[in-house]
């Protein structure tokens, strides 16, 4: 059982950078891909970006490329997701994601979400 809570989000302006993290419990935190997704208002969710177990590999939704950063650090059981030059359309809800695949596509445990609103 792996559990995944978020932290980081708010309100910044559009241009601004927000870094959010997820702290994980759990012994088999190093045996998981990791990622993010999020979730507009009225709208589904979606990926945004992975990290495989080991940190080698990261995919990148096309929205965000070139501005987010995804890292983990396996001895803090820790997660990050760095996010500049935000748009307004970046705001939502940002869920952590622990699984497999890589592009995340297996999906075992959801954190509870952290709202992230960027003003136009």
């Amino acid at each position: 059982q792996v559990q995944l809570v978020e932290s980081g989000g708010g309100l910044v302006q559009a241009g601004g950078s927000l870094r959010l993290s997820c702290a994980a419990s759990g012994r088999t935190f190093s045996s998981y891909a990791m990622g993010w997704f999020r979730q507009a208002p009225g709208k589904e969710r979606e990926f945004v970006v992975a990290i495989s177990w080991s940190g080698g590999s990261t995919y990148y939704a096309d929205s965000v490329k070139g501005r987010f950063t995804i890292s983990r650090d396996n001895a803090k059981n820790t997660v990050y997701l760095q996010m500049n030059s935000l748009k307004p359309e970046d705001t939502a809800v940002y869920y952590c994601a622990a699984g497999g695949g890589g592009w995340l596509v297996r999906v075992d445990y959801w954190g509870q979400g952290t709202q992230v609103t960027v003003s136009s």
